[in-house]
């Protein structure tokens, strides 16, 4: 398959970097729901397929949120069979409600099914990946959603190249690229690209922060989306330092609770860091975890007066009794 437009090559070149970390005879499976950019990864990938010792192929997850879904993902998955990627396979993603959210609780219904596929297809590869078709153009949208929610260096960040999800790698090959870069490699090999109705849905906050991008680099000039990314790439490289750092600075687990002179001595950037840590090792849902409730259990080592136990998701307790902090489920006094 050719790379006639520079598109295609632009696509290619960020796929090709993606299969050369792979060992011989690995699996590289694109993720595809049917939209231009997935089908301009599932494109690509078809295409540096031959060049690589690798098996090629995708996985659509149909969500169900949509009356035509499962013909949208059996559309999807015929162009990427008519691409030459095999194997193919459409998953049908649960979708739980959780409270935060439709589309994030989406988003992990269909990260869970891209592992657990990916799992499954490949066992009798040495190595497997998921390839996700995230542009430029997403992540600028995702750290100006960061910017407006007040979030903190780690979300800043936004999206990395590559994120390992239990024993699934997914790798991100054109995060560097624009979203008109995308459009154009799909037109260029021919793919029906469906366009999600959620995509324009304003009751979505990415959707409002997509438009409110467009406004400001009308105003501001173009570039914006593309320094928001480089602003993402500059922040993850501090976040992961500080987080490395935090890793090696959270004391042991002591039945006695966690000394208040171990916590005190730390830099405010990594003691945040640290109290995260700890309160999820206790039980405490990542995700449920605020700023708010960091700074809490924060005051108890920088500004203690004495004042009661704090409650926090997972059904903690975080008090102080003289120079320890004690951290878990509550007990009768509490």
């Amino acid at each position: 398959m050719g790379a006639g437009h520079p598109s295609q090559a632009d696509c290619r070149r960020g796929v090709r970097a993606a299969l050369a970390g792979l060992p011989a005879g690995s699996l590289a499976l694109a993720a595809v729901s049917g939209g231009t950019d997935s089908l301009a990864l599932a494109g690509a990938l078809a295409a540096e397929g031959p060049a690589h010792d690798v098996t090629v192929g995708a996985i659509i997850v149909d969500h169900g949120l949509q009356p035509d879904s499962a013909e949208t993902a059996l559309l999807a998955a015929q162009q990427c069979a008519d691409l030459g990627l095999a194997p193919v396979a459409v998953v049908q993603a649960v979708v739980s409600t959780t409270g935060a959210g439709l589309e994030a609780d989406a988003r992990e219904a269909r990260y869970t099914a891209l592992a657990e596929t990916a799992a499954a297809m490949g066992e009798e590869h040495p190595a497997h990946a998921v390839l996700l078709g995230h542009t430029r153009d997403d992540q600028a949208e995702q750290v100006l959603l960061g910017l407006a929610r007040g979030s903190g260096a780690r979300s800043l960040a936004g999206m990395s190249d590559l994120v390992v999800r239990g024993a699934t790698p997914f790798v991100r090959p054109l995060l560097h690229l624009p979203r008109e870069t995308t459009a154009a490699a799909c037109a260029a090999w021919g793919l029906i690209a469906w366009e999600d109705p959620m995509n324009s849905d304003r009751a979505f906050a990415r959707v409002r922060a997509r438009e409110a991008l467009a406004a400001l680099e009308a105003d501001l000039g173009p570039g914006l989306a593309q320094a928001l990314a480089r602003s993402a790439d500059l922040l993850r490289d501090d976040a992961d330092l500080l987080d490395e750092l935090a890793e090696r600075a959270v004391p042991g687990d002591d039945p006695a609770g966690v000394r208040v002179g171990e916590l005190a001595g730390l830099a405010p950037a990594l003691r945040s860091r640290v109290w995260r840590r700890l309160l999820t090792r206790a039980g405490a849902p990542t995700g449920a975890l605020t700023a708010g409730h960091v700074a809490g259990c924060d005051r108890l080592v920088t500004d203690w007066h004495g004042q009661g136990p704090l409650h926090l998701p997972g059904d903690l307790r975080v008090h102080r009794v003289g120079d320890r902090v004690h951290i878990g489920p509550p007990t009768g006094g509490q």
